[in-house]
């Protein structure tokens, strides 16, 4: 049996709770590391929430509803643009990176920290030029006050990419800070900064001030990471000769780049859907709330981030026990602290809308609706990227593309006569449904019990 650093209650040596909690992160071995780690991710996302949470809150305030809407669903549209034009490479870098500091394949490996960043540079420039001619053309049939934020949405989005790949590439190395906070505690710092300076100078803060503003942050925030990732490169990967293997890269990351496709797609489909049938400030008000839930998401994303390599290195070794001791720690890990988390947000969650603004206090009742498919779907773990790690993403994007396929029939079903509510509903069935399918998945090519609760893995 794999040996995991999770001690029993009857072997922890006495302590108050401090004590307890002290020795759960700071352990020697896999597990504590782990959750070392993914502590330290939680932070950042937490950190990064709040910055967060004050933008919106601010921008709800000084730009009004309508205009808070427009830069809301522009900003939609380079999360998830931006998180796919990378095609892949910044997740498939916890596969590769491993793969090939095992085999000792320096070449190689220096030709990926290279080379995988210049390659989705290039690619993304041209889509995003791509993008702003699509935005010329069907400028007459769209809100004019959209037209200028979606252009400067096409400029954010080859600095977007180039940061996903250098984060990924940062955290294949535990690099967790590097890799997070440029994104996430830098760049919304920025954006608060930017837009607070605006206002304080007297401007009318609009989405295309917002938009502005979000274009400086991305940009300064990816080139300040890229000088300290290639200190840190230089002096962790000895010099050499370099080899681009990008056919081989490719042929690994498009099968990750589809599940993390129709992963977005489900994470963004109720937004856009909503934006459709229903005026900017029902837009905003969803928005709140989904901003106000993010909380639980980050616990899923930070053990996400920290276990995918080494359930890459587990895999390569051979050793099954150790990896299945490994995934239940990482399960556990994920499902008990976003319970809690759901338990907190929704007790708390009229006066933290209220932040917004009165009128935000509406979206009170979706919380409970958007809750329920977060917790179900953190009851499995990190489970997708067991899979791409282990090389059955074809179909594990078969369950994302089936759980995308049914949230969007749900909410363009629902959002027309429902409203945010229905929207918070079909991503919740969506996501309970895809939970189901990778379970079954996972126990049938794998054999292991993916559940925080019942039987466990042999």
């Amino acid at each position: 049996m794999a040996v995991m650093d999770v001690e029993s209650a009857s072997a922890v040596p006495p302590g108050g709770p401090i004590a307890r909690l002290r020795r759960i992160f700071t352990g020697s071995g896999e597990a504590s590391t782990t959750r070392r780690l993914a502590g330290t991710i939680f932070l950042i996302r937490v950190i990064s929430a709040g910055l967060a949470y004050l933008s919106q809150i601010l921008l709800a305030r000084w730009m009004g509803g309508s205009d808070y809407g427009i830069y809301v669903y522009v900003w939609t549209w380079v999360l998830l643009l931006g998180s796919l034009m990378d095609f892949g490479i910044s997740a498939s870098a916890q596969k590769i990176i491993p793969e090939y500091r095992a085999s000792g394949d320096d070449a190689r490996l220096r030709g990926f920290v290279s080379g995988s960043r210049w390659m989705t540079f290039a690619a993304s420039t041209l889509i995003a030029l791509g993008l702003a001619g699509l935005v010329r053309l069907i400028s007459p049939s769209i809100d004019p006050g959209s037209i200028v934020p979606l252009y400067l949405g096409c400029l954010t989005l080859p600095a977007f990419v180039v940061a996903n790949t250098q984060d990924g590439i940062a955290r294949s190395h535990d690099w967790m800070r590097l890799g997070l906070m440029p994104q996430f505690i830098v760049r919304q710092s920025l954006i608060v900064g930017f837009t607070a300076g605006a206002f304080a100078l007297g401007f009318q803060l609009g989405a295309s001030i917002a938009m502005m503003a979000s274009v400086a942050a991305v940009w300064l925030a990816m080139l300040g990471q890229m000088i300290v990732l290639n200190r840190r490169l230089k002096a962790h990967l000895p010099a050499g000769p370099r080899t681009y293997d990008y056919r081989g890269w490719l042929k690994t990351s498009l099968p990750i780049l589809l599940v993390e496709s129709f992963y977005m797609l489900l994470s963004y489909t109720d937004v856009l859907v909503l934006r459709q049938f229903r005026p900017s400030e029902e837009v905003g008000v969803y928005f709140a709330v989904v901003k106000t839930l993010a909380l639980v998401s980050f616990i899923h994303y930070a053990m996400s981030a920290t276990t995918a390599h080494r359930f890459t290195e587990y895999h390569a070794s051979g050793d099954k026990a150790r990896l299945a001791a490994y995934v239940t720690h990482a399960i556990a890990w994920t499902f008990w602290p976003s319970l809690a988390a759901t338990i907190i947000l929704l007790a708390v969650g009229k006066p933290l809308l209220a932040l917004f603004g009165p009128t935000f206090v509406a979206g009170y009742d979706i919380m409970f609706i958007a809750a329920i498919g977060l917790v179900v779907r953190s009851a499995i773990g990190p489970v997708e990227r067991l899979l791409n790690m282990l090389g059955h993403q074809n179909i594990c994007a078969m369950a994302y593309a089936s759980a995308f396929a049914i949230n969007l029939v749900l909410c363009l079903q629902m959002v027309p006569r429902y409203g945010g509510h229905g929207a918070a509903a079909a991503t919740s069935l969506a996501l309970a449904f895809e939970t189901v399918l990778l379970f079954w998945i996972v126990r049938r090519r794998l054999g292991l019990h993916v559940l925080a609760f019942g039987k466990k893995s042999p």
